[in-house]
This record gives C-alpha cells, sequence and structure tokens, in this order.
C-alpha cells in the first residue's frame, strides 16, 4: 500500500513542473498522511492544484467515514467504490518521494522510496465527490489520524472532495519492502491518465532503475510530525 508520501520543493517548481498554479499557498511537505487535504491536479481543472482529502468516499456512501486511501489496479474498473471514479475522475498526485514500513527484529522500520535525484513525479490517482444529506453531517476522516491543521474535518456541511492513490505490483526494489507500490506515471502519461479513453496500459510497475530506498527515522509513524529530519537517512546496524 501507500500510506504516507512526501513533497519537498516549493511552490514555484510544483507550479512550473505540473504547468498548474495553487489558488493558494504551499509549503514543503515531509510526511502526507491519510485524512489530510492535500494537492492534486484533477481532471476536471488540470491547471490548478486542489486540496482533496485523501480518502476516497464513494458518491454513493451514506456517510463520509472510512476513507479508502488505496485502489488496487488491477480491479478500479470493477470495484464499486472505485468504478464511475476510474471512468471520469482521474487525478495525478504529485510527490517525491513515499514511505514503506518493514518488519524488523526491532519493529517496524520506515524506509523512504525515492528517485536517486529527488525529482518530483506523479502518482496516479482517482477523485470522488460526496454530498451529505440533510440528515447527515460530516463526520470527517479521524480513523486516519491526518494530524497537522490540513486534517480532513473542517467543519464544513457542504460537498467533500477526497482522493486515492492507486496501487500496483512493486518493482524490484520495492518488493523488497513491501508487497504492493504506488503507480508513477511517466511525465508524458499524465496528460494521458487524466483524460484518455483507456489508461490501463499506465498501472504497470515503475521500472527501478535511478531509485532508491533508505531507512528513516521512526518519528514518521506519527502523522502529526512533518519536518525535514524525516528524509534523512539513518543508520542501521
Amino acid at each position: 500500500m501507500c500510506g504516507r508520501y512526501t513533497l519537498m520543493v516549493e511552490r514555484e517548481v510544483l507550479e512550473e513542473r505540473f504547468d498548474a498554479r495553487f489558488a493558494d499557498g504551499f509549503e514543503p511537505r515531509y510526511n502526507m498522511a491519510p485524512g489530510q487535504r492535500l494537492p492534486v491536479i484533477a481532471n476536471d481543472d488540470p491547471k490548478t492544484f486542489r486540496r482533496l482529502e485523501w480518502g476516497l468516499v464513494p458518491s454513493w456512501a451514506e456517510d463520509d467515514s472510512g476513507g479508502l486511501i488505496n485502489a488496487r489496479a488491477e480491479t478500479i474498473d470493477e470495484k464499486p467504490a472505485f468504478r464511475d471514479a476510474y471512468e471520469r475522475r482521474r487525478c495525478i498526485v504529485p510527490a517525491d518521494g513515499f514511505y514503506e514500513w518493514v518488519e524488523t527484529e526491532e519493529g517496524k522500520r520506515p524506509y523512504r522510496v525515492a528517485f536517486e535525484d529527488d525529482r518530483v513525479f506523479s502518482l496516479a490517482g482517482l477523485w470522488e465527490r460526496w454530498e451529505p444529506d440533510e440528515e447527515t453531517t460530516q463526520a470527517g476522516l479521524e480513523a486516519f489520524g491526518g494530524g497537522l491543521d490540513e486534517a480532513a474535518d473542517d467543519g464544513s456541511d457542504g460537498p467533500l472532495e477526497t482522493f486515492t492513490i492507486v496501487t500496483t505490483e512493486p518493482n524490484d526494489l520495492v518488493a523488497d519492502l513491501h508487497h504492493r507500490m504506488a503507480v508513477i506515471l511517466e511525465p508524458e502519461s499524465e496528460r494521458e491518465w487524466l483524460t484518455g479513453d483507456d489508461p490501463g496500459e499506465f498501472l504497470a510497475p515503475h521500472p527501478s532503475d535511478e531509485m532508491r530506498a533508505y531507512p528513516v527515522s521512526r518519528a514518521v509513524n506519527d502523522p502529526s510530525v512533518d519536518e525535514p529530519s524525516l528524509v534523512e537517512p539513518l543508520e542501521t546496524g
């Protein structure tokens, strides 16, 4: 699965890389977690970074709890929670690394996976809009413990826009850490993922060439911790 990721670059770099603009500010992030409102580029407005909440809530859900943070590439065109979004509401999720956890004798050890040059890339995502009925109040995604002031529950009773990250089989590098990995899109495939009629060809594992994985501090386990020290390589012995 993909349960945490990083986006350490400045706003101007992101805007130039994706030819899209933020309506508000953006600061580098080192521990982006489920339940937080995070920047994505959705297919209905590819020139704008929108902040959606990580944890997809299907439009037909009875309430907004239990958002789905990942969608398996092999079944997104079949599962009721994702089928309609796959057809009509795709997005790209900018990132420059993601975390995976490995079982060790000392407990789970987090690793950061990134390109060797820490370049920004796109994760394939789906987005959805859920609207409460008159008897429903927005409960947020407290179950994910998002932390920070960008947590899911903003006190609004209006429509809730959420996203999920698509996962696939791991490449050779990630296979040593986990049995799934996020779908990384090639830059030339990003627009086709957003608007193409048959984007399934882009859901294969990204080659591990030019990628690295290294252990980091267990402080990343706490989603309220978001600081540069989280991405520093940790010496293990």
